[in-house]
């Protein structure tokens, strides 16, 4: 890695898909406030909805994941202009 090209905060940090519960470890700049604890090291918190280990397209499953409700919502509202 070129030294003097990544901001000073660029470190190892610990991000978990909140849709399946999966953690994996990787390297970013990114802000966070909370941290977990791996293997007896503590590392920066980075919580996403859909990562690679859930993205249709990665894991080959067309598998919707709303954890919103958001599509429920639109179905109920929209339902009235079904033909």
């Amino acid at each position: 890695m070129k030294t003097g090209i990544h901001p000073d905060n660029y470190r190892l940090v610990a991000v978990k898909d909140m849709s399946i519960g999966e953690t994996f470890i990787t390297k970013s700049c990114a802000e966070t406030r909370e941290t977990i604890t791996i293997d007896g090291t503590e590392y920066p918190l980075i919580k996403r909805e859909i990562t690679n280990a859930s993205h249709p397209f990665y894991t080959g499953k067309m598998k919707l994941v709303d954890t919103a409700g958001r599509i429920d919502k639109f179905k109920n509202r929209y339902s009235k202009f079904s033909k």
